[in-house]
């Protein structure tokens, strides 16, 4: 019997090619969409799932408030994943239920050696010799117990150990860590192990770890304090570990630490399964994901696969009438209305079954073009992974149940007499195409809808006056290197000569790079000096002229007042209102004091947004530290920028021959801020118009149908005058009129939905009435141009042959 239904099955699909081709391939590239946003969300989702003990592990975060109310938290701003050295040893003197300790500190960039092979390693961390207790990493070579106890030992991943000691033996051997004099980095490190590389799903990454014990050897004091921050601190926990009691005594644990009568410590936790979608800290030591995005990402897929199950239901259940004389005979003869459910559902499973294989094709081959879009690795084995199998199975099944039930309960529900007799109503069958197609096009159209709000949000980003000055900028990355420091005159000099080269300036942060907050004194207009904190740039004599800030009180720093290197200070307009003042000018002259320097406010510059567009601007200040820069950017004319790039290179071998040439473009660094929306933006536009492209494919097929079971009466039309514009009315005209209640339904819920995805920036573009024309202009075009070739082709016909009886 199953295998006359399979015969059955396969005989209709071979009579009706171009349907099935349509089915097939729709419904395969749907399920194609789906299973590629699956892998894409589980790789988000797997993030630090390798470690063994993840759900007894936990990070601190730190935050002040003013209030008592804990609603009040959110005004003081978010909390911080960095923080203060004490808190790790004190959590665990004071709460037994915590078994270890583990801390780091990112502040570690620094430069290696091994004879003629150096590099800059950005991606080193300071770390406690706990971490192997406490994080599942593959410690290869050495002992996890001694690794990293004794100052300046080093642990190396697998690729940093090959990129300095090639094939030889690591371990044993020594590094020079080349950063200034003074700071914690520098010295002669001894291999202590060999790591292997980390899963591309952790939070955070490094090349290198040195024990913390070195930094707390060169800095012994800021382990002291609790108001020095640089470290992050996770702990482990005992198995049996009451989450809800312990975050119940942690209010009074922040109380006993830092008595503060003008601000409230506050010490919160995050499991490691929430740190890479979950937390909104700031101040994270590496990346993290969008939970909302996911989530996004998932109704996407849902819909491309809804849409697709709906051109199968669409095309089936118009297609009734066409078999419904099948179903007369075959009830005439005794067949059981069970039976012909089993049939249609089998044909249903057949059709998915070929859309399955079609569409593990297209994600194999799909797979590279996801790793461009996201800049992820994945593996096609995934989709034959013992876990997934299930799955798959599991989804074909749903699939082939969910978009064959309708048509298999339409179908075999016919009366034999009235069908025989031509009696069979279709209007129920009708309306239920027509509702899905209004389905069908508001999820379209809502896509549509919401790309053009993504990418016209991204362009806004891209084009804002951000209030300085980012093209054509240079910025050579060196460190703090003090060798660099002190010949920093003689390198200014040097490039300003180059005609191809407007200015240079030095600087300890450049906008969208790291930067320090400080506690600053600054007094107020009843004269006391009232203390607020601050994000802080240290910056060099020229550092605002350079990159264009607009002063728009005071002056700026001058080699006219020696003086202002200790006793002057320039701050930002946001700064200015902090303290109270709303006129930028009355701050002019007033005291402060800063980082034990002291003097007058001399000058304010115009807000600028140092930051991405997420967040508004902060006060700022922007203290003149001649010799405590990172960076020295370089302001250069566009004309031939390799070549004068290249003559930079030359300039700094010349001068500072023992550090590498590393630089990068401003523009492309500030951008890369918005990576993850950038990613957002190309992932759900390609998987949109695959949505509408699915959705344009079923109604092809359609009004392809429609056309064909309204030939005689096209036929009819036309021999009694009807012209081919009227022709084409006709048949476009329904598929019009569903389009536009498309369109009444889509664009609220799209406004809904965008306002909320805007909230996530501070600066956003305001949603306007045109975005949901030119969607529905959009779906207008897409409709007629899919029904346009069907329609003129009937319209076209010779009505001698639509009239023509087999």
């Amino acid at each position: 019997m199953y295998k006359n239904y399979f015969l059955i099955a396969w005989r209709n699909l071979v009579k009706k090619k171009a349907y099935s081709a349509i089915n097939i391939l729709g419904l395969g590239v749907g399920i194609a969409c789906c299973f590629l946003i699956f892998t894409f969300v589980q790789s988000e989702l797997s993030y630090d799932t390798y470690h063994t003990k993840r759900d007894r592990i936990y990070r601190v975060t730190h935050g002040t408030r003013v209030s008592e109310d804990p609603r009040n938290l959110a005004k003081e701003g978010p909390s911080w994943v960095w923080g203060n050295a004490p808190v790790g040893p004190a959590l665990k003197h004071d709460f037994p239920e915590i078994e270890e300790v583990v801390q780091f500190s990112g502040r570690s960039d620094i430069l290696l050696t091994n004879g003629d092979k150096k590099y800059q390693e950005n991606g080193v961390f300071f770390m406690d010799s706990t971490v192997f207790d406490v994080f599942s990493w593959d410690l290869l070579q050495g002992d996890p117990k001694t690794a990293l106890v004794n100052p300046y030992s080093i642990v190396l991943t697998q690729s940093t150990a090959r990129k300095y000691f090639g094939n030889e033996n690591a371990l044993g051997k020594t590094l020079k860590g080349s950063d200034s004099p003074g700071r914690a980095n520098a010295g002669q490190y001894i291999v202590t192990g060999i790591i292997a590389d980390l899963p591309v799903n952790s939070h955070f990454k490094f090349n290198a770890i040195l024990s913390l014990s070195t930094f707390k050897k060169s800095i012994p004091e800021v382990f002291e304090t609790w108001d020095y921050v640089d470290f992050y601190t996770y702990f482990l926990v005992k198995e049996q570990f009451d989450e809800a009691a312990f975050k119940q005594k942690l209010p009074e644990f922040a109380k006993r630490q830092r008595k503060d009568p003008k601000t409230k410590y506050v010490i919160e936790l995050e499991s490691l399964n929430d740190v890479y979608l979950k937390s909104d800290a700031d101040r994270q030591p590496g990346e993290t994901g969008s939970l909302s995005n996911m989530y996004i990402f998932s109704i996407i897929g849902l819909f491309i696969l809804v849409i697709a199950m709906i051109n199968f239901m669409n095309l089936s259940t118009a297609r009734s009438m066409e078999r419904s004389k099948e179903v007369g005979i075959r009830k005439s003869i005794g067949a059981a209305r069970s039976s012909l459910i089993s049939q249609f559902l089998g044909e249903s499973f057949v059709i998915v079954s070929l859309s399955m294989i079609a569409a593990v094709i297209l994600v194999v081959i799909s797979l590279p073009f996801m790793t461009g879009l996201t800049g992820k690795e994945f593996e096609a084995g995934i989709l034959i992974h013992w876990k997934s199998i299930p799955i798959v199975a599991g989804a074909m099944l749903l699939i082939a149940f969910v978009a064959g039930s309708y048509p298999a309960l339409v179908l075999s529900g016919f009366s034999p007499v009235h069908v025989l007799k031509g009696m069979t109503k279709s209007t129920g069958g009708v309306n239920l195409r027509r509702g899905l197609v209004v389905f069908q096009f508001s999820l379209s159209i809502l896509l549509i809808s919401v790309t053009i709000i993504v990418y016209t949000q991204m362009n806004h980003l891209l084009d804002k006056d951000l209030g300085f000055d980012k093209e054509s900028m240079l910025v050579i990355d060196y460190n703090y290197d003090e060798a660099v420091n002190a010949k920093s005159q003689l390198l200014k000099t040097r490039l300003e000569e180059n005609p191809s080269i407007v200015s240079a300036a030095f600087s300890r942060s450049v906008p969208g790079s790291f930067f320090p907050y400080a506690g600053t004194e600054i007094e107020t207009k009843n004269g006391e000096m009232k203390m607020m904190g601050q994000p802080i740039f240290e910056v060099g004599i020229d550092f605002i002229p350079h990159f264009g800030l607009e002063l728009i009180a005071g002056r700026s720093y001058s080699r006219d007042f020696p003086a202002d290197s200790s006793s002057a200070l320039v701050i930002n307009e946001a700064a200015a209102k902090q303290y109270g003042y709303k006129n930028p000018e009355e701050i002019v002259g007033k005291k402060f004091r800063q980082w034990g320097r002291k003097g007058v406010v001399t000058g304010v510059v115009k807000d600028f947004n140092f930051t991405s567009l997420h967040q508004k601007i902060e006060p700022l200040t922007l203290p003149f530290q001649a010799y405590a820069s990172r960076y020295l950017s370089i302001k250069v004319k566009s004309a031939d920028l390799t070549k004068t790039v290249h003559e930079v290179g030359k300039i700094w071998s010349e001068i500072e021959p023992h550090r590498p040439f590393l630089y990068s473009f401003l523009d492309e660094d500030f951008n890369r801020q918005y990576k993850d929306d950038f990613i957002f933006r190309k992932l759900f536009t390609t998987f949109s118009c695959l949505a509408i492209a699915i959705a344009c494919l079923g109604l092809l097929g359609l009004a392809t149908y429609m056309a064909e079971q309204r030939t005689k009466e096209i036929g009819i039309r036309k021999v009694l005058g009807a012209d081919f514009r009227t022709i084409v009315l006709l048949l476009s005209s329904d598929f019009i009129k569903l389009v536009v209640v498309a369109i009444l339904i889509a664009t609220p819920v799209a406004w809904y939905v965008m306002n909320r995805w805007l909230e996530g920036f501070a600066y956003r573009v305001e949603i306007s009435l045109w975005i949901f024309v030119l969607a529905g202009f959009i779906a207008f075009f897409i409709v007629a141009l899919t029904i346009s070739y069907q329609s003129i082709k009937s319209a076209l016909m010779n009505p001698v042959s639509s009239l023509r009886s087999e």
